[in-house]
């Protein structure tokens, strides 16, 4: 169970965050009405909201996930592979030691974006990526053991983010899509198969009972529901435009 969250105002720089995605720009104050009722969702899930200020020197850091791995018995702050992200960490560490004793890094030459990163019980999925290197990798499960924890490494090849065609909606139940639904070291879970053409659908989040669903892809909700899950659905639209999605939005521990 989670009972706090993270998150950090879109910036007006937002409209020029790093994308792949091809679905234009996003529209900065249709963004701020979304990030509003995303932070609603998360408190409708019984979360505490810490709402940061917007920053402009970093078009990508609404999608405060990915500069910190929060666990049950430490925070790790990781060091982002995109080079135009690399110094949010600077900005987030007081936040984050503000609500934990215990802090750790990961260091150059490894890189760690903790989208790449899918806790399930105390193991952690973490994905090699553009963005997480191998090097990255090895001084995070260095780190997960230290504190008791486990982690593995998965290799991909279509998307951005691990969490990008997963999502863990725990009791065993994995949201998947393409190159995710026959890799072995996930076999062992319910494999939820998300239909290519609802690709995006597959980064939904598990908050204490309830599934957040990126709004607009019926067949992956009812897919959700189908397996006894309470759904919401948050139009995150303006953030698909910039590849981030409702796990990126936000750091829940």
């Amino acid at each position: 169970m989670f009972s706090k969250a993270i998150v950090r105002t879109p910036c007006k720089a937002m409209i020029n965050g790093l994308t792949s995605a091809n679905l234009g720009k996003p529209d900065y104050l249709i963004a701020i009405k979304q990030h509003k009722d995303y932070i609603q969702a998360l408190e409708e899930c019984g979360l505490e909201v810490t709402c940061l200020e917007s920053d402009e020197a970093f078009p990508d850091s609404t999608f405060v996930e990915d500069v910190a791995l929060m666990t049950p018995h430490c925070a790790i702050i990781t060091n982002p592979g995109a080079d135009t992200r690399t110094k949010e960490i600077e900005s987030i560490k007081p936040i984050i030691e503000s609500f934990y004793s215990k802090i750790e890094e990961i260091s150059a030459p490894g890189n760690v974006e903790a989208g790449d990163i899918m806790m399930v019980g105390s193991h952690f999925y973490i994905g090699l990526s553009a963005r997480t290197n191998q090097q990255g990798a090895e001084q995070m499960i260095e780190i997960l053991e230290k504190h008791h924890m486990t982690g593995s490494i998965v290799t991909l090849t279509e998307v951005l983010h691990l969490k990008t065609g997963l999502g863990y909606l725990e009791d065993g139940n994995l949201l998947a899509c393409g190159e995710f639904l026959t890799k072995p070291e996930f076999q062992k879970y319910q494999v939820l198969a998300v239909d290519s053409d609802e690709a995006y659908a597959a980064n939904s989040v598990w908050i204490n009972g309830m599934v957040l669903t990126p709004k607009g892809f019926p067949k992956t909700k009812i897919l959700i529901e189908s397996m006894g899950y309470k759904v919401r659905e948050v139009d995150v639209s303006e953030f698909q435009k910039i590849d981030g999605g409702l796990s990126c939005l936000s750091l829940r521990f």
